[in-house]
């Protein structure tokens, strides 16, 4: 028997992949943001964090809707990737605000990677990349700029 190929059921494959992939970033993002926010509650910065979480949400809600309407089951946890940022923040959060601070930043920065990294795929439908440019990726760039200014005030 032989079987057909159909690319465009393959580049709808990868792109549920890939949008799974985004959302258990988002995911171990709320996770981290989280633990930041329950151990340095009384920090002026919480109220920035608790904003930067807020909009880490409304990405997972965004990605599984968007999964979900391309047939695909949407990841429900972070996995082993929000295990390990568990352990780095939880490790962070014991030196301090500035060091959760950092922690943040850098998760920040894999995140920002890879839905760069998303945009430059071509077998990303082209509706997935207008999501990632137009309503995922800028509160990615914002969070980062807002943590270097809370890091220089903390």
């Amino acid at each position: 028997m032989n079987s057909i190929h159909d690319p465009k059921t393959d580049t709808h494959d990868h792109c549920i992949q890939i949008c799974n992939s985004l959302l258990r970033g988002e995911l171990s993002a709320v996770e981290a943001y989280d633990q930041a926010i329950e151990n340095h509650s009384g920090s002026p910065a919480a109220t920035e964090l608790r904003r930067i979480r807020s909009e880490h949400s409304l990405s997972v809600s965004l990605l599984a809707a968007n999964v979900r309407d391309m047939g695909g089951m949407p990841e429900k946890d972070s996995g082993a990737w929000g295990n390990l940022v568990h352990a780095i923040q939880s490790s962070a959060n014991l030196f301090g605000i500035n060091s959760a601070i950092e922690s943040l930043q850098t998760h920040e920065g894999l995140g920002r990677d890879d839905y760069k990294a998303a945009l430059l795929d071509n077998e990303v439908m082209v509706e997935c990349k207008e999501m990632i440019r137009e309503r995922l990726l800028p509160p990615v760039l914002n969070h980062i700029a807002v943590l270097e200014r809370l890091e220089k005030v903390e």
